[in-house]
């Protein structure tokens, strides 16, 4: 079962894929730090794009049009052994976004015309330290820089913030039985408090506080049979203490539910060079009303990867995820958004010294 291992490189390259952007809250990159379970000294680096098809409609004529915007997210990593018993790695990604754009919408819908985005970059640091074989424990820091802008002419009323960096921390411990590939592993990530200084229509600097939640991810696999491994991963996020709430505009964003996303999927290495992938993707439809700058609730995903070793070092993988984005009645205006779906693709490349 050793050689199945890495084929956990296949689930984890669509983290920065379709998945991830209709995810709970504002999640997108799910904080993975797979990296840091890789043999010996080790660096990666993804690439994303997601196409989502999100529309909706008011009054039962007036079309939204398509208020999600596409994007990119990028991810890094590099890891390596300290000692027998100590590794350390340093992983890079986008946790938390938002693109949308009501600009295609028709001229007589009330969000006409609103913008909102949401950018974040986080840079983790964790170490680990094994006990034995078996049972190992993990921690680190994480340093979080974000920022976001709003507008709503339907309100007349426009938002920015400024870019604040801020701290958080992450504690772990696994479990393996490396003789069929078997790893259990609970990671607990802190919330980020965020002080931020908005500039409301232009004029008026106020200070804004928003917390990005706590989150605890229980990553597993196994392996069942020569060649073939069973991976399942959970994530519950606490985004019902993230709400943006600028002086002038109390409550433009608030959530809900807490979330809990899962995944199961297997991996099969076909020969020296190819192993392959399937999983699927669910998180749960809580109902109630979604706000108007994220008009979802829960989805189911598919998503399939391929790898391929292009020497025993260096290998290259990718995979495409479909998902059906859960449907939802904003509130405010009650707009119905229905039958909507998004597309993402996937590249990692990644390379063991």
């Amino acid at each position: 079962m050793e050689i199945m291992k890495n084929t956990t490189l296949l689930a984890a390259t669509l983290a920065v894929g379709a998945t991830g952007a209709y995810a709970g809250g504002m999640d997108r990159s799910g904080q993975s730090i797979s990296p840091l379970f890789e043999d010996g000294t080790y660096v990666e680096l993804s690439f994303g794009s997601v196409s989502p098809d999100v529309s909706g409609v008011f009054g039962g004529a007036l079309s939204s049009g398509n208020m999600a915007k596409s994007y990119t997210q990028i991810a890094g990593a590099y890891k390596t052994d300290l000692s027998d018993k100590l590794s350390v790695a340093l992983i890079i990604d986008q946790p938390f976004g938002a693109d949308v754009d009501y600009g295609d919408a028709d001229t007589s819908y009330p969000f006409v015309g609103s913008t909102a985005t949401v950018d974040s970059t986080a840079v983790t640091g964790v170490l680990r330290y094994k006990f034995n074989d078996r049972f190992s424990v993990h921690g680190g820091v994480r340093v979080l820089q974000s920022s976001g802008e709003v507008a709503i002419p339907y309100y007349s009323y426009t938002m920015e913030t400024t870019t604040e960096t801020d701290w958080g921390y992450l504690l772990g411990a696994s479990y393996e039985i490396p003789d069929i590939a078997l790893r259990a592993s609970l990671t607990y990530n802190s919330e980020i408090d965020i002080d931020f200084t908005t500039t409301e229509n232009g004029l008026a600097k106020n200070p804004m506080e928003v917390i990005m939640p706590q989150s605890v991810n229980f990553d597993f696999q196994t392996g069942i049979a020569a060649d073939t491994l069973l991976m399942f991963s959970a994530r519950w996020a606490e985004w019902t203490e993230t709400k943006i709430s600028p002086k002038n505009f109390p409550d433009l964003v608030t959530h809900n539910d807490d979330t809990i996303s899962y995944s199961l999927g297997v991996g099969r290495r076909f020969n020296e060079k190819w192993s392959g992938s399937l999983s699927v993707g669910y998180e749960k439809s809580y109902g109630g009303e979604a706000g108007n700058l994220a008009p979802r609730d829960g989805y189911k995903s598919l998503t399939a990867g391929v790898k391929y070793n292009i020497t025993e070092q260096t290998a290259i993988a990718g995979g495409v995820s479909y998902v059906w984005v859960g449907d939802a009645t904003t509130g405010t205006i009650g707009a119905e958004f229905e039958d909507n779906t998004a597309v993402g693709f996937g590249l990692k490349l990644s390379h063991t010294f």
